[in-house]
């Protein structure tokens, strides 16, 4: 258990309540450990804090686009590998034809979810359809394949070495955010016992990064029938009921959709913007000391960042402040739409995120410019 340091003071002209009431004039900055869980300040300053005049080094913000992206490959392990540290490999796979192979992660969990494209599921446990817009946790071990209904694009979210769960709602009861009873399995019905053929099959097993194929006279997915609670489920957006206040702008903590050990994935919906006069209605200035801050925009209008279409993903290092575009800032309290549109996905990791050679060459470079001068 940690002690934190723990005597909060306001000091000069603050407002007491985070995230509402500023003094006019002013622009609010966040301080805070442990993501947005642990101990906070919040700065009032004069201008906003992220209007400089120049960036310089490697801790610059970043934005990819992975529409540019074009090369399919039939197996997952041939993915664009995007960003990566020790605990987390995040890839970019387009899916052109199903794929010919199974596939088996033996370094750790998989989640993919469909950016664009449909697919049917088969593995172990059976037969899932898939849509766009899908998350699919996929257990370190599972064997799989997917047979293609229209070409995906995919994200893949590997937790190495590590296995993915869903966060601690608290006070807030099991039931919030999405019920559990919405999490669907896959079936051993008709479509999965006419796959279970008599062909060659070969699985390509992923280990340390390097795959080894294991091939048999017959389809391995010969199951007929399992118990336990440990099997691959499936939500989409949709479902997803996020947390809100008409008083308050939440932190993007709140959206975690699933968490390891070192990284959290978070999901952004459509939601109403704040009503009260004094609630910020726009993300606020914050430093994220602790973790690399990723979001990869899906669909809809981004309504904190601007040039930003679906499809790209953006990258803000930890140890610089950050928060909406000058553009957006201009609704900080006041919006002219009642509410959000748009759907984004958020890794936050612990360790450094290294940028790999994919992602490079896809790069955005005009990113960090994009806040220059951003006065109100």
């Amino acid at each position: 258990m940690k002690k934190w340091i723990s005597f909060p003071r306001v000091e000069g002209t603050a407002s007491r309540q985070a995230h509402a009431d500023l003094p006019p004039g002013t622009f609010e900055r966040e301080l805070g450990k442990e993501g947005f869980f642990g101990p906070a300040t919040h700065m009032y300053h004069r201008r906003p804090p992220t209007g400089w005049s120049s960036f310089e080094g490697p801790l610059r913000p970043r934005a990819f686009d992975t529409t540019k992206l074009a090369i399919a490959a039939d197996s997952p392990w041939q993915a664009a590998l995007l960003l990566h540290n020790a605990a987390v490999k995040f890839r970019h796979w387009r899916l052109a034809r199903s794929m010919p192979a199974l596939a088996r992660n033996s370094d750790g969990d998989e989640l993919l979810f469909l950016h664009q494209g449909s697919a049917v599921l088969f593995c172990d446990y059976g037969r899932l359809e898939l849509v766009e817009g899908d998350y699919l946790l996929l257990p370190r071990g599972t064997m799989w394949r997917l047979e293609i209904e229209a070409p995906v694009s995919a994200l893949l979210i590997e937790a190495t070495n590590d296995s993915f769960r869903l966060p601690d709602k608290g006070m807030l009861g099991p039931h919030a955010i999405f019920d559990e009873a919405m999490l669907d399995t896959p079936a051993i019905d008709e479509g999965f016992l006419a796959q279970q053929d008599e062909r060659e099959w070969r699985v390509e097993v992923k280990r340390r990064d390097q795959v080894s194929v294991i091939t048999y006279p017959y389809s391995p997915l010969d199951a007929v029938g399992w118990k336990g609670d440990l099997v691959p489920v499936r939500i989409n957006w949709r479902a997803i009921r996020p947390l809100m206040s008409h008083r308050y702008h939440l932190p993007p903590s709140v959206h975690t959709t699933f968490l390891a050990g070192r990284f959290v994935v978070c999901t952004f919906v459509p939601r109403p913007f704040e009503s009260d006069p004094g609630a910020l209605k726009v993300p606020f200035f914050h430093n994220n000391d602790d973790f690399d801050e990723v979001i990869f925009y899906h669909a809809g209008e981004f309504f904190s960042r601007d040039n930003i279409h679906p499809g790209m993903i953006t990258m803000h290092p930890c140890g610089f402040t950050h928060g909406p575009h000058p553009k957006a800032l201009k609704n900080m309290l006041e919006q002219k739409a009642p509410g959000t549109n748009e759907v984004a996905v958020m890794l936050d990791t612990r360790d450094a995120l290294e940028v790999g050679e994919a992602a490079a060459g896809v790069e955005w470079h005009g990113y960090v410019d994009s806040w220059k001068g951003g006065a109100a």
